[in-house]
């Protein structure tokens, strides 16, 4: 197993059915990336939070962490809830590098896979 792990991270909703894509990117990412452990996490309304999914891959070893935003832009939610987050866990597990990448939708390669598949539909 790799040191490294990956959160899934997501606002979550009442409904929860809402959690069902994460889910089946957390399956596609295990399929693609075996050696690499995933977990999802949400920012409310769902289980588990990011906390939560922290605690339980430094509980199998993982040393390094990386948050991906699973949000369409920068919000305020990812302006300000989620730092302050981050950095509770940093403070939480000192001993494990915590990092995060932008949000999904600021990434040029997802915004053209949604062109790319708005364009199928034509």
């Amino acid at each position: 197993m790799n040191t490294k792990a990956i959160v899934l991270f997501g606002h979550g909703a009442r409904d929860a059915r809402w959690r069902e894509p994460f889910d089946r990117l957390a399956s596609l990412w295990r399929a693609q990336h075996p050696n690499t452990l995933v977990e999802v996490a949400f920012l409310e309304l769902m289980e588990p939070s990011l906390g939560q999914a922290i605690a339980s891959q430094v509980a199998t070893g993982v040393t390094e962490v990386v948050v991906v935003p699973v949000f369409f832009g920068q919000g305020g939610h990812l302006r300000n809830d989620f730092p302050a987050l981050l950095s509770a866990c940093q403070e939480k597990f000192p001993a494990v590098k915590l990092s995060a990448t932008p949000a999904v939708g600021e990434d040029e390669a997802v915004l053209q896979a949604i062109i790319d598949f708005g364009g199928r539909a034509l």
